[in-house]
């Protein structure tokens, strides 16, 4: 319990830093004391952070579903943008005194006026007062006006590094913000399987991870999935895992467009951990109801010549749920080729020392948000693509949709369409 309140306060304390640096830079530094934007852009960083907390605790806290709604979309957006604006703000650190070196070599140096001779009677005579209304002459220098002070050159320096790095945050934001709306792109990988029968060569296996329905991506999300699925023409569909964030009640209707998949040999479900967050058991009776097969810790042979499994997610462990590598492949003819469901790729080590033969997971989103594949590759195997390991090889599919921001940079979303390949055709 120590170690969590210590952890709290030491988030805590970095979010708080992070937005007195974005309130210093995009405020302080480019607004008018007590004026109306200092005011705006002030209440804005006070007020969009608390907006992202409420966001991120509000389903664990039972609020009802349609406020949920209301604090996803700036909640969880502004998560994006701050991070996009702290990167390009940083970048900004070190564009910030090259501008000013700059302008100051640019600025001419003001030059002092010859001193005008005195006329001697004027020198003694009564001095001629000046008219009232007389405006002041400007200030010139040898080409024109005056450079301005050094404030004024920080001025204009803060506002260009400022409103560079919103434009940048923004835009980065809106572009991977359109991607994840606009719906999956559709994948293609090969991947020859020595122990594939010549008559299952070719065959296909349309995968879709991480759509995870929630407050922000709803049934139009998942119309646009199962569209992409569609025209694919696959011969099995393979859900593996993170399908939701929140319960049937609030989100059963949103995955109904599922029941509209279509393959020769049907569509499998394995359980990733945010289903664990939101009712594993009621959500695996609900994707039954709409013709998925939950594969929980279960094997069945498919038509085509090879074995297909699915094992619980290692999030159900908690639950007394998790993955049973024994009771799924345990006693399987190690001649025929097996392929397997699983939700996080870690498991890849269990599939190996039971001789799985290709292992389809998800998980990773690729990082969905960059430099967030940094971070992926230090908890996972692999964060996207296929790779070997052993005697197996690992897909990792990026996902089709995203969590927290609905917002995906340098991690499109996608669906994948394995196509087996016999080494004996």
């Amino acid at each position: 319990m120590v170690v969590l309140l210590l952890v709290l306060v030491v988030v805590l304390a970095l979010l708080g830093g992070v937005h007195w640096y974005v309130w210093r830079r995009l405020v302080r530094d480019v607004t008018a004391p007590g004026g109306l934007p200092r005011r705006l852009g002030t209440a804005a960083v006070v007020a969009l952070p608390l907006c992202s907390v409420a966001a991120l605790v509000s389903s664990r806290a039972g609020v009802p579903f349609r406020l949920q709604q209301v604090l996803a979309w700036p909640g969880q957006m502004w998560l994006a943008v701050l991070l996009y604006l702290v990167l390009a703000l940083l970048v900004g650190e070190a564009v910030r005194p090259l501008l000013r070196a700059r302008l100051a070599r640019r600025a001419p140096a003001p030059v002092a006026p010859e001193p005008e001779p005195v006329p001697a009677a004027a020198a003694t005579g009564p001095a001629t007062p000046a008219p009232v209304d007389a405006a002041p002459e400007p200030a010139t220098g040898p080409t024109g006006p005056t450079a301005p002070t050094a404030p004024s050159r920080r001025l204009f320096v803060s506002r260009v590094v400022g409103g560079g790095a919103a434009a940048v945050a923004l835009g980065t934001v809106g572009y991977g913000t359109y991607g994840v709306l606009r719906g999956p792109r559709v994948e293609r990988v090969t991947v020859p399987l020595a122990k594939l029968p010549r008559a299952a060569h070719g065959y296909r296996i349309a995968v879709v991870s991480d759509v995870h329905l929630g407050p922000i991506l709803g049934r139009a999300h998942t119309e646009r999935i199962v569209a992409t699925i569609n025209s694919t023409r696959p011969d099995l569909i393979a859900v593996v895992g993170d399908l939701v964030d929140g319960t049937v009640a609030d989100l059963g209707s949103a995955a109904e467009p599922l029941a509209r998949l279509r393959a020769r040999h049907g569509s499998f479900f394995v359980t990733g951990n945010h289903e664990y967050f939101s009712g594993a058991d009621a959500w695996v009776d609900h994707v039954r109801e709409l013709g998925l097969r939950p594969l929980r810790n279960e094997r069945l042979e498919i038509p085509a010549g090879f074995d297909l499994a699915g094992v619980d997610d290692v999030a159900g462990e908690s639950e007394g749920q998790g993955p049973d590598f024994g009771r799924a492949l345990g006693d399987r003819d190690r001649a025929r080729a097996a392929v397997l469901l699983a939700h996080q790729p870690v498991v890849v080590h269990d599939a190996v020392r039971h001789g799985v033969d290709l292992q389809l997971s998800g998980h990773t989103h690729g990082g969905q948000l960059w430099p967030g594949n940094l971070l992926a590759e230090l908890a996972n195997p692999t964060v996207a693509g296929l790779e070997r390991y052993g005697d197996t090889q690992l897909y990792v599919s990026r996902g089709a949709g995203a969590w927290g921001p609905p917002v995906r940079v340098g991690a499109p979303s996608d669906v994948t369409v394995v196509e087996l390949a016999s080494k004996q055709a």
